[in-house]
């Protein structure tokens, strides 16, 4: 993924009319749709303008993975319908994030 202009974000809104703001890792396409693997976008610290500390255990925070699905003629994304749809899609972004990482 190039990366010259900065990540990409995307504002989502949930069930509840509540906003978040995601930052966009990579995107595949399985058994034709489309798949976003996205991590909650990190505040940046007003003291030092950097990011702020993140717990990576906090359940806050954890890659986040959307499918596009139509609805009404526009594209909205969605939470997978299943945990084996999810378990699955995870898998394959896994494979690509680690050979991504196996090529540097």
């Amino acid at each position: 993924m190039d990366e010259s202009f900065g990540p990409d974000f995307i504002t989502v809104t949930d069930e509840d009319g509540n906003d978040f703001e995601l930052e966009l890792v990579d995107t595949l396409e399985h058994q034709g749709v489309t798949y976003y693997a996205m991590f909650p976008a990190v505040e940046e610290d007003e003291a030092t303008g950097g990011p702020k500390d993140v717990d990576a255990d906090d359940e806050e925070y954890g890659l986040v993975i959307l499918k596009a699905i139509e609805e009404n003629g526009e594209e909205l994304l969605s939470t997978p319908d299943s945990d084996e749809e999810l378990e699955a899609v995870y898998e394959l972004f896994m494979e690509r994030f680690f050979a991504e990482e196996n090529e540097e």
